[in-house]
């Protein structure tokens, strides 16, 4: 059983989440919280294995009850509900210990299947998302950050036909197991070819690799 905690500040977006989560066999809301010092509070108490956070919350912020529970709680997985007015917050997030981001216009199906991937370990985030997360990198990153750094390696290394392939499903936000099926391939040997990419571009990062490699013209 998939453990879920909600915290969003709007009523109807939390019951509403917490109503269509409930449907469902495999997962089971233990708490909702209506800003972020709640949620931190809750998840101690619960140990849900996944949290729905809200950037935009009294009290408490998401962005800080990340940075919190990354401290507190590292096994719990945050993804955080965000609007496209709300990509300023993206970066930060992301490097608070958040997982992934899931629009809050999300088809219902969309919802839970990224529920269940992220509890998983799959990194949540959207192509519309991850297309501006790069180009702010990509304007901000002119310093010596890990990011630059990161980039100009990548724009600088080969890869092989089959590790495009790969980075092509990437980008395009599939999990290992849908890249696997799509390239008739098994889930292992896909792990591998990833690896490979990851130590091409000197990072470990599913989410930093994904944004960098979408924004390689090589692609």
């Amino acid at each position: 059983m998939l453990r879920v905690l909600i915290a969003d500040d709007q009523t109807l977006m939390r019951d509403g989440l917490q109503t269509i989560l409930q449907l469902e066999e495999d997962i089971e809301v233990v708490a909702t919280a209506e800003n972020g010092e709640e949620a931190c509070r809750l998840v101690e108490q619960y140990r849900p294995d996944l949290v729905l956070m809200d950037i935009r919350m009294p009290v408490m912020n998401g962005i800080e009850a990340v940075k919190k529970l990354r401290g507190t709680m590292p096994g719990t997985k945050v993804l955080v509900l965000t609007t496209f007015d709300e990509d300023e917050y993206i970066i930060e997030a992301l490097a608070s210990g958040a997982v992934g981001f899931l629009l809050k216009d999300i088809p219902t199906d969309k919802l839970l299947q990224a529920i269940r991937e992220a509890a998983r370990g799959d990194i949540m985030l959207p192509s519309a998302i991850a297309v501006k997360l790069a180009a702010r990198l990509s304007a901000a990153g002119s310093g010596d950050s890990a990011a630059s750094r990161t980039r100009s390696k990548a724009s600088e290394v080969k890869f092989t036909e089959r590790e495009m392939s790969i980075i092509s499903l990437m980008v395009e936000g599939r999990n290992n197991r849908e890249i696997a099926q799509l390239l008739f391939m098994s889930e292992g040997t896909v792990k591998n070819y990833i690896s490979t990419i990851y130590d091409k571009i000197g990072t470990n990062d599913r989410t930093q690799a994904v944004i960098w490699l979408k924004d390689m013209t090589v692609i």
